[in-house]
């Protein structure tokens, strides 16, 4: 949703930041969080982030971040905030789809009890509890089982504390072997990488080379996850999402369009909460 308006001289260019958003819905950039603005409206106060870029208009987008705001460099917060009042109806509304879809969609408590599911590389493990005072965990292959030893008072909280414990450290493991496969195929070299928990990003990138790679990606499939690191790995290459980027993404991974398309359909928020 846009709102013509006359422009002056155009600003130079901003420089493009280097972030894989979760290929969802466009998000904000957030390697610096945008400060929320609040605005009433009728007997709402409405919070937003606002961007200045070099559009031509103020343009409008609904995510899971609610509204965000994009608008010419010369367009003053009165004319933004003008322009938010006449589009309230279509604001309001959508916002209000949004929540209920997301209520919708929202996954249930997982329970941490035995015979409970969870998913570790694209397939099912099965959590099995022994009441052993020797808090070990650890997958047996040929039932596809992860057993976990805690004592029998355990709470839940404890096995779900014990079990995400081993699933970072699973997570940086792998990622640990994947991204140096991928950044010699490409020819780059990373200075870091960490995990993170972020609910709306699978992973993002620095200039410097610093990788933050989401640890809930564990859950998936190798080729996902090999797809998440390319992608990142290929920033270092290109700083945008424009043809060059992802023909570096390609060059690297060639399967990416069907493992982009299928990370579309996931996101960190949705996932069990573990």
């Amino acid at each position: 949703m846009t709102v013509r308006l006359q422009p002056t001289p155009a600003a130079l260019p901003e420089p493009q930041l280097n972030l894989f958003a979760a290929e969802l819905t466009p998000i904000a950039d957030t390697a610096t969080a945008v400060p929320k603005r609040r605005l009433h409206v009728g007997n709402h106060i409405l919070e937003f982030s606002l961007k200045r870029s070099n559009r031509r208009s103020i343009g409008f987008i609904i995510d899971d971040d609610g509204l965000r705001v994009t608008a010419p460099r010369w367009v003053s917060v009165g004319e933004i905030d003008s322009a938010i009042r006449e589009k309230q109806h279509w604001i309001l509304t959508k916002l209000a789809e949004r929540r209920e879809r997301a209520a919708r969609t929202r996954p249930a408590a997982m329970q941490w009890i035995d015979g409970a599911t969870l998913s570790y590389l694209g397939s099912p493990l099965t959590l099995r509890l022994r009441a052993l005072q020797d808090k070990v965990i650890h997958v047996d292959t040929s039932t596809t089982e992860l057993i976990l030893c805690l004592p029998a008072d355990s709470t839940e909280q404890q096995r779900k504390d014990r079990v995400q414990a081993w699933l970072q450290v699973e997570a940086r493991r792998v990622f640990g072997e994947r991204l140096p496969l991928y950044a010699a195929r490409l020819g780059v070299s990373y200075r870091s990488y960490t995990l993170s928990s972020a609910t709306r990003q699978w992973g993002s990138c620095t200039a410097d080379g610093r990788i933050r790679l989401n640890w809930r990606l564990i859950h998936f499939s190798l080729p996902l996850i090999d797809y998440v690191v390319a992608h990142e790995l290929s920033h270092l290459r290109e700083m945008n999402h424009g043809p060059q980027f992802w023909a570096t993404v390609q060059s690297i991974f060639p399967e990416f369009e069907a493992a982009r398309k299928m990370l579309r359909q996931q996101a960190p928020a949705t996932l069990p909460p573990c």
